[in-house]
């Protein structure tokens, strides 16, 4: 049981965490939800090394043309300060807070349930109301933009905001079209998934134990593999139907949630 216990969750992890819909919360409820014993968080921080590996893999080809290119092409190098810039926001944000929001706000549900349908509905509002699009291709994010799409990742540090859907919506006020946003989105998840899966592995090595290793082989490979099915089809289905689908989503399982907190489920 425990093996099917995390393929479920494996899957769940490598399907949320690139869309808007906060993969922290399905994983967080879906554990409590199927009565999956996660002592310390190391199954939780282990898998999303596999979600972070399928988007690099994805994306191999520009990560080493951008490596290669880094002494002699200044694309490259503007391409690199770019992700630089917009990831530094979340350095001291995630140094400091991460006590709080890992035992405080990771154990109440509804704080998932709100910001699930506070998300949606600004990604509603942003999805009418954006700015005019001047960025379409993500590669080619002004500096200044980039930093301000950094400034709102700041805002996943709340469980169901979702690091996805703050980036996404911070792309679109940014100026980014539908499609350049999310993939802006994933450029950004390489470093600070990155640097949180070290940071956190780093506060749960005392957990680890070899007999646990088999249960996070499965939920690795299931969230490499169901990430790397999702991305691709992601961004083509945003750049012809945007995020509206995904903003009803997150408010109808807000409701949800907060059904099953009032009716003690969770």
């Amino acid at each position: 049981m425990i093996y099917v216990q995390a393929a479920i969750l494996g899957v769940v992890q490598g399907l949320t965490e690139f869309l808007p819909i906060s993969s922290t919360a399905h994983l967080l409820l879906g554990g409590r939800l199927i009565g999956h014993d996660d002592p310390g968080g190391v199954f939780t921080v282990t898998i999303q090394l596999g979600s972070i590996l399928a988007v690099m893999w994805l994306y191999r080809e520009r990560i080493w043309t951008v490596v290669l290119g880094l002494p002699s092409r200044p694309e490259a190098r503007r391409f690199a300060v770019m992700l630089f810039v917009a990831f530094l926001p979340a350095v001291p944000a995630g140094a400091f807070l991460a006590d709080f929001v890992s035992t405080v706000l990771y154990e109440s549900p509804s704080v998932f349930a709100w910001a699930f349908i506070l998300g949606g509905i600004v990604m509603l509002i942003v999805e009418r109301r954006a700015p005019p699009i001047v960025v379409r291709q993500a590669d080619e994010t002004p500096i200044a933009r980039a930093f301000g799409v950094g400034l709102f990742q700041l805002l996943a540090l709340i469980p169901g905001v979702s690091r996805s859907g703050a980036t996404i919506v911070g792309g679109l006020l940014n100026g980014l079209d539908r499609a350049a946003a999310a993939e802006f989105s994933f450029f950004l998840a390489m470093p600070t998934m990155t640097a949180a899966f070290v940071y956190k592995l780093l506060e749960v090595r005392d957990h680890l134990a070899p007999e646990r290793a088999g249960e996070i082989a499965v939920g690795f490979v299931m969230a490499f593999v169901a990430a790397l099915v999702v991305v691709r089809p992601f961004l083509r289905f945003v750049g012809r139907s945007g995020f509206a689908p995904f903003a009803w989503y997150r408010i109808a399982m807000g409701v949800l949630i907060l059904v099953a907190v009032a009716a003690g489920v969770l």
